[in-house]
C-alpha cells in the first residue's frame, strides 16, 4: 500500500522531495487524473551473488546424516 498518490504534474514539480522520502522507505503512486500509472519507491541494492565453494572446508556433514532417526519416526507415527 503506498503511503501517498500524486498527479505526473506534482511529481515533476516535487521530484526531489518525493525521491527523498522514497529513498527512506515511502512509497509514492503517481496518477493520471484517478488512475496510478506508477509508483516511486526506494532503490534496493540487489544481494551479492554466491560464489560456488566458498564455504568449502567450513562446513561438514557426518556420515550418518541420512540415517533413520528412530526419534523422528516415532513422533510421526512411523514406529511403535
Amino acid at each position: 500500500m503506498a503511503d501517498e498518490a500524486v498527479t505526473v504534474a506534482e511529481a515533476k514539480a516535487q521530484l526531489s522531495r518525493l525521491i527523498e522520502r522514497a529513498a527512506s522507505g515511502e512509497e509514492i503512486v503517481i496518477r493520471r487524473g484517478r488512475s496510478p500509472v506508477a509508483k516511486l519507491v526506494g532503490y534496493a541494492k540487489p544481494p551479492k551473488p554466491r560464489k560456488l565453494g566458498e564455504l568449502r572446508g567450513q562446513i561438514w556433514m557426518s556420515d550418518d546424516f541420512d540415517e533413520p532417526d528412530e526419534e523422528i519416526e516415532r513422533m510421526f507415527g512411523m514406529r511403535d
